[in-house]
């Protein structure tokens, strides 16, 4: 599954989002609990939305583990089903958003 560039418009606000399609398995936690296997999809070096069998609202923080890198801390943004959009603590490295388009390819 090769990545797609979206533009969309970001929620609550007419400012445009660069958002890469990918689908990667990573390692999801909130904070006290085990890790577990989830997805992420449509990143972005400030987000990505979460595919998960984990019930989230917003407002919940969570660590995530992508391959090949230490836990990062997230918060979630919205939650609907076994989907959320989540929001990195701090923005990823480009050169880190680009290693996982490549591995999502």
């Amino acid at each position: 599954m090769g990545a797609k560039l979206q533009t969309e418009l970001s929620r609550g606000n007419s400012r445009l989002a660069d958002r890469r399609s990918v689908l990667i398995t990573v390692r999801v936690r909130r904070p006290g609990e085990t890790w577990f296997k989830s997805q992420i999809a449509d990143a972005t070096t400030t987000g990505f939305r979460l595919k998960s069998f984990m019930k989230l609202t917003a407002g919940d923080d969570l660590w995530i583990m992508l391959p090949g890198f230490e836990g990062r801390r997230a918060r979630v943004q919205w939650s609907r089903a076994h989907e959320s959009g989540c929001v990195f603590d701090r923005p990823l490295h480009p050169a880190i958003l680009d290693h996982i388009i490549k591995i999502s390819q």
